[in-house]
């Protein structure tokens, strides 16, 4: 870095440690003159090691903008290199990796770094600047030296039990670490469900439009993303295959996915009607379902219809679209109704909230029994893409979509919030701490998840097969004969797959553990 400098520099002290400093860079090649100027006024940053993005010596040059003036500057310092001091291009995230192995970022926040740099969404950014500090890397090494210090526990005792009077019986100093090892357990269990919901805002959520024919799906797909993205039509069955659109709504990243009605064979509506279904739609239909399924949040739509006179208008429900929202029930998905159509309501009947007029709601709560009155919105497709109301003038909120926006924007929120553990006080379990997990990435998940394998095997070697008390989460205390050799090995395996995220430290090392049984055991002896 030197070298680079007083070549280019000839006449000029190297700067002050991080104070910009203008320069007349010269070609290394002549003699400095007026002639050899490459640059006349450049800026140049010195800053020394160990505190710079790559824990090395960095120069920084800022020159003038001009193509010409880069490129002859870049050919000055390529004919610098001698034999002892090569000069060369950075090759692909060798930055990242020189930072790596000088200390100055770990394999967390390198990935997190990764995720800054694609972030497309408010979420998705909040979430890389959170996994970009060194938080979770600190609580990997800290659960890391936790288990380290149990497993230096039972190699203590398997090492000196015989020459070494112990304050702790075997089977209590066991038990002591089984304790610690379940209260770790726990820990990673539910850090591991919180980086499920943090690829919800890492990878987008998919929300799925289920309904009947002509329910109006397409026409509030197409009023969410603000473009024809769907065809539209009075005629049933215009959407045959999955429509998945991609949007940023309220800084969240969704993929939206409008897809083929869904209705019954003949004989099988709820109204009664008979109708043929052909093979292509079918098809479209077992699509939906499919798509319902791997969906995140899922939109019911119903629609209001015309009836008789005595009957002004009634809600249509199709069995298909009730059993197929009954079956995302049960797989765990969280569930919006949606009534459209709502124009066809008398003004009487119309609700300046946005939720569905009490007949309508009364109809609604039977048929999805585990979805809260807040999931249910009342909305007109018409009268949003018309901007007026029966009877009125301009609106705020035609059709009551924005309502509605606002209440699927707190539906990411209540599913993508963290989980703590309840009772749990203190500063290491406030709501910041399990934020945190938000970050977590997919390869530090599935490594967490080995580890959390390895504790449960840890667990199992040591609980009671009969006549044990179990706990609410499953726990059975300690059996009195335990393999304190194989049960360690598991304690071992897990701190290997913590080191195996940060890329730091290994479970493994003979002075780590010696460390540990010496400072419990050994001292004042």
């Amino acid at each position: 870095m030197d070298q680079i400098y007083r070549s280019l520099c000839p006449k000029a002290p190297l700067p002050k440690p991080r104070v910009a400093a203008l320069r007349t860079l010269y070609n290394p090649t002549q003699h400095p003159s007026g002639n050899s100027v490459i640059d006349s006024g450049a800026l140049v940053l010195y800053f020394p090691a160990p505190k710079t993005v790559t824990g090395e010596d960095v120069l920084e040059l800022h020159l003038h903008g001009g193509p010409a003036i880069v490129r002859a500057v870049l050919t000055a310092i390529s004919s610098i290199n001698r034999p002892d001091s090569l000069v060369r291009y950075a090759e692909p995230g060798e930055f990242t990796r020189r930072a790596f192995m000088n200390d100055r970022l770990d394999l967390p926040q390198i990935e997190a770094l990764g995720d800054t740099l694609s972030a497309d969404t408010e979420q998705q950014r909040r979430l890389a600047v959170r996994g970009a500090s060194d938080a979770l890397s600190k609580r990997y090494e800290f659960w890391r030296q936790l288990l380290l210090y149990a497993r230096g526990e039972l190699e203590a005792m398997i090492d000196f039990s015989e020459d070494q009077h112990f304050d702790e019986s075997s089977d209590e100093l066991v038990t002591s670490v089984a304790e610690q090892v379940h209260a770790l357990h726990r820990q990673i269990k539910l850090h591991i469900q919180n980086a499920s919901k943090g690829e919800l805002l890492r990878n987008g959520i998919k929300v799925a439009l289920l309904g009947a024919p002509n329910a109006g799906k397409s026409s509030l797909l197409n009023l969410i993303v603000g473009k024809e993205a769907a065809i539209v039509s009075t005629e049933e069955g215009t959407t045959r295959d999955i429509v998945d659109v991609g949007i940023d709504l309220g800084g969240w990243y969704c993929k939206l996915g409008d897809m083929a009605g869904v209705r019954s064979e003949p004989g099988g509506s709820v109204t009664g009607e008979s109708v043929v279904i052909s093979p292509i739609e079918k098809e479209g239909i077992r699509r939906a379902k499919a798509r319902a399924l791997e969906s995140d949040v899922v939109l019911v739509v119903l629609s209001i219809e015309r009836d008789a006179e005595n009957v002004p208008y009634r809600l249509s429900v199709e069995k298909e679209v009730l059993d197929a929202a009954n079956d995302c029930t049960q797989a765990g998905k969280c569930l919006l109704i949606v009534v459209n159509k709502c124009d066809r309501l008398p003004l009487a009947d119309r609700l300046p909230s946005g939720q569905p007029p009490s007949e309508i709601t009364e109809a609604i709560r039977p048929l999805f029994e585990t979805v809260p009155e807040d999931r249910f919105f009342a909305i007109s497709c018409h009268e949003a893409q018309e901007g007026l109301s029966p009877g009125q003038n301009e609106v705020v909120d035609p059709g009551n979509i924005q309502g509605f926006l606002r209440g699927l924007i707190s539906t990411f929120e209540q599913i993508a919030s963290p989980l703590g553990i309840e009772g749990d006080e203190g500063s290491q379990y406030d709501l910041s701490y399990w934020e945190d997990s938000l970050g977590v990435t997919h390869r530090q998940s599935s490594n967490l998840q080995r580890c959390l394998q390895h504790l449960e095997d840890f667990l199992t070697q040591t609980a009671k097969i009969h006549g044990s008390h179990t706990s609410d989460d499953g726990y059975q205390g300690i059996e009195t004969e335990v393999d304190i050799v194989t049960a360690a090995e598991h304690l071992r395996f897990a701190a290997d797959t913590l080191a195996k995220i940060t890329g730091k430290g290994e479970s493994g090392d003979v002075e780590d553990i010696l460390g540990v049984v010496f400072e419990k055991f050994c001292v004042g002896k």
